[in-house]
């Protein structure tokens, strides 16, 4: 009985430690994956031409890439997720396990869907794999570009992520994302 016990604490144990952790993970790519979740939005909407996509490579992982025109005021490419709302009061950041390729790209959250503004921070990456912290609280709002004057963000939840690139030049992308955690 007592053995029956202790397996039943270690199992209950485990379980609820891997669900703890899982409620951490935003994203994490995989053979598996409904790409359909991610919806590409690149400079067509307003007349550009730069072309991108997402595909999971033989690694598991997504790899957001594609070319960037400046051609006809265009200039950025983006990917973007929508996810059921996620609640992060507690938490202080947004870690990504990436592999870049020595271009800036942007974060970009929304708490909402629906506000027609992002919360975003760039950031640079190695050509390596890392993991980058992006801090919540130093996240500010922007719209087409321009930053707002709103406070940086302080939400109880997010309900959308999204990976940007718009360096205001011609030029081709890669960005291998295996995780998006919330810390």
């Amino acid at each position: 009985m007592k053995k029956l016990l202790l397996i039943l604490t270690f199992f209950l144990m485990f379980f609820n430690l891997k669900f703890l952790f899982s409620q951490n993970v935003i994203y994490h790519f995989n053979n598996e994956d409904n790409l359909q979740e991610w919806v590409i939005v690149n400079d067509d909407v307003m007349g550009g031409v730069s072309k991108s996509n997402l595909t999971i490579n033989k690694n598991s992982n997504g790899v957001f890439g594609g070319k960037i025109s400046t051609a006809y005021n265009g200039g950025f490419a983006s990917v973007r997720y929508n996810c059921k709302r996620i609640y992060i009061k507690d938490k202080k950041s947004i870690k990504l396990k990436i592999k870049g390729d020595e271009k800036e790209y942007q974060l970009r959250i929304k708490a909402n869907t629906n506000d027609y503004y992002s919360y975003i921070l760039p950031f640079k990456t190695s050509g390596k794999w890392e993991e980058i912290i992006i801090p919540l609280k130093e996240m500010y709002a922007s719209f087409r570009g321009r930053r707002l004057d709103i406070k940086n963000f302080n939400n109880d939840y997010i309900e959308q992520i999204t990976f940007l690139i718009g360096n205001k030049k011609n030029e081709n992308f890669k960005l291998i994302i295996d995780s998006i955690i919330i810390e």
